[in-house]
């Protein structure tokens, strides 16, 4: 059973929908508690069973939910529970402490994030195992939380589906048709993709101010942003672009807005990058493009630098270095390197091992 806020978007989503689907493949039964929302169709399909609980509030009235959802537990008898947020992690937490020690589930949290340090963060660490999705975190988790952890939390990174990204992955004659019908500038260009939510952090100014540059130099690159703004943070996007028109570089750069096609643009793309210029806990993007075989260019930080060092170490760079930025594009846009995934970013990897540490948990007294 794993449990969670909500089933909408983003990477914990993402982690929860692959796991759920790789116990079913193995012949578990798979059952994930969360308040609903438009991944749950996928989740059910994919032959899970969803039962919904407001779990998502952060409010004190959420400990209202600590009795039903001990009667879920009761009623359910799963062998594993597994947390991967922390308002769900806490109200899981305490329906669990009352159960019968000899007869009650093994509790696992994933930590997907870098957590802000304080009490309620620290119930993320205080799980009988604990899975960190990188090293970063790990790191993160044992300078900040030793105190809670049972055990050293064991890194088990997120992995990609090699299904829906594989290496041989061929671009439809239809889907370029379409691109190119709906975004007619990117024609004969190559193109520099910036792929990942609008967020300040995120780098896009450096993306930005690095197509401008190459524009005054070569013809054929064309940069695309491919993600959009949270519905907070819409402001944000209006200054990207106001940025892009003061470097006067309408012409040489695209904003694709949310795209459920993000492979191909992978595949289609010359480089691909990930510019956060703070630590981010995995990075979701170098690992899809990786395994699709495209060059990656990330600053040296973080998750995604972990990811980059494995799968295409070559394009790190130093942290915010917007020369370095330029140069190393430069040098991939005139040779022909190609990334490759590494086995330990796969989602079959992800899989075997998590379930090698339920059972693992199961066997122990």
């Amino acid at each position: 059973m794993q449990l969670l806020p909500a089933l909408n978007s983003g990477g914990v989503e993402r982690g929860t929908l692959d796991m759920a689907g790789a116990l079913v493949r193995a012949g578990h039964e798979s059952v994930v508690v969360s308040s609903g929302g438009r991944m749950v169709e996928q989740l059910e399909r994919e032959g899970s069973r969803h039962i919904a609980l407001p779990v998502h509030r952060k409010s004190l009235s959420s400990l209202l939910q600590v009795r039903p959802l001990r009667r879920l537990i009761e009623a359910e008898r799963p062998d594993i529970l597994h947390v991967r947020s922390r308002v769900p992690a806490w109200l899981t937490y305490l329906a669990w402490k009352k159960l019968d020690p000899d007869a009650r589930p093994r509790l696992v949290s994933t930590a997907h994030g870098l957590y802000s340090i304080n009490r309620y963060s620290a119930i993320m660490a205080s799980a009988e195992r604990v899975i960190a999705i990188s090293g970063c975190v790990r790191d993160y988790l044992t300078d900040n939380y030793a105190q809670y952890l049972k055990e050293p939390p064991q890194v088990i990174y997120r992995g990609v589906n090699t299904a829906e990204f594989p290496a041989d992955l061929q671009l439809p004659a239809q889907w370029q048709e379409e691109i190119e019908s709906e975004f007619p500038q990117l024609r004969g260009r190559r193109l520099l993709l910036m792929p990942g939510r609008l967020t300040r952090w995120k780098g896009h100014a450096d993306f930005i101010h690095l197509v401008a540059r190459l524009g005054r130099e070569r013809q054929d690159v064309h940069g695309v942003i491919v993600g959009g703004a949270e519905a907070n943070k819409q402001h944000y996007e209006t200054e990207l672009r106001q940025l892009a028109d003061e470097l006067d570089i309408g012409d040489r750069l695209t904003f694709a807005g949310r795209r459920s096609d993000i492979r191909y643009w992978y595949k289609r793309a010359s480089i691909v990058y990930n510019l956060s210029t703070r630590p981010e806990p995995f990075g979701r993007t170098v690992i899809e493009a990786a395994a699709i075989g495209t060059p990656i260019v990330g600053y040296d930080i973080g998750g995604p630098a972990e990811s980059l060092r494995a799968c295409f170490p070559r394009g790190l760079i130093d942290n915010g270095d917007r020369e370095a930025l330029y140069r190393k594009t430069l040098e991939l846009l005139d040779g022909d390197a190609h990334s490759a995934l590494d086995p330990a970013f796969t989602l079959d990897t992800q899989a075997r091992r998590t379930i090698e540490l339920y059972q693992s948990l199961l066997t122990e007294h």
